[in-house]
């Protein structure tokens, strides 16, 4: 099967080099990946250019935008930007970070689910950090069905169904909410272990507080959805304050009238898959 990768970077230089070695080891190789240096200000550029000119495979995009590494729009406004240089040719796009180290079959693995399952429309494997002992351990997302947003492939029929991704903190969990709602499954492949090499949220800056509940709010949780994720993301990060950004950003997103991410209908079709999903794990 026939795939692009797109990989947005900003001032990676301390781990650019190691994602795109993992990416020429890979069994099944990509047709292109478009690197799209993101307004970086370290020696990122002459890593890019020394790949370029290591593999064709690699192509170079100079993209200027914020210099604020905030989580959603920076990161998908660059990969829009490398979208634009591909064409229609292929089985499946990935969206890949720059910190990321993976298995050598990682998507020859993934090429095998999306060619026998034609409802595939979203697969991934698991990330892996290294704990203070330097051992690497999974990082457990609330749900083991979520693929992270650092390595994330879909299928050319999903990516078109679902309009590409959103430019918006939450983007990563738009499309599999969307990629449900157009009958399409996702899947995480538990023998896939991707090494992260910066631990999510370590480069995000303090105005990045609030955007979870500014995301919950216009995926169109409503009110207790919200209140009950947040308290589950608090209990995961252990930190109460998190809980409390997350319904202040709610709470100023309602107030302030803005825009969802997603139609009434698709809105309905989430809160009806959230509440089925929050009573499962209750029964269970």
């Amino acid at each position: 099967m026939d795939y692009y990768i797109v990989i947005p970077i900003h001032n990676e230089e301390a781990f650019l080099k190691s994602t795109l070695d993992s990416i020429l080891q890979q069994t099944l190789l990509p047709k292109k990946v478009v690197l799209v240096n993101d307004n970086s200000t370290d020696n990122t550029e002459h890593i890019i250019n020394e790949f370029c000119t290591k593999s064709n495979v690699f192509e170079y995009l100079y993209s200027t935008s914020s210099t604020q590494h905030m989580p959603g729009s920076k990161v998908i406004n660059a990969f829009n930007k490398g979208l634009e240089l591909l064409d229609d040719n292929y089985n499946f796009i990935v969206k890949l970070d720059a910190d990321v180290i993976l298995p050598t079959n990682y998507f020859e693995v993934l090429a095998s689910h999306f060619k026998t399952n034609n409802n595939l429309g979203i697969a991934g494997g698991f990330i892996y950090e290294q704990n203070d002992t330097g051992k690497w351990v999974l990082n457990h997302p609330m749900d083991k069905d979520h693929v992270r947003g650092a390595i994330k492939a879909y299928s050319k029929a999903c990516f078109k169904a679902i309009g590409g991704l959103k430019n918006a903190m939450g983007w990563d969990t738009v499309d599999e909410l969307l990629a449900r709602f157009h009958g399409f499954s996702i899947y995480t492949e538990a023998n896939l272990h991707v090494k992260h090499l910066r631990p999510t949220g370590k480069g995000y800056n303090a105005r990045a507080k609030k955007l979870q509940g500014k995301a919950m709010y216009t995926m169109r949780y409503g009110f207790a959805i919200t209140c009950i994720a947040s308290i589950k993301m608090a209990m995961k990060n252990k930190s109460i304050k998190s809980f409390w950004n997350n319904m202040l950003g709610y709470t100023q997103s309602l107030l302030n009238g803005r825009a969802y991410l997603v139609t009434k209908e698709e809105g309905k079709f989430i809160r009806n898959l959230r509440w089925t999903n929050i009573k499962r794990k209750i029964i269970a």
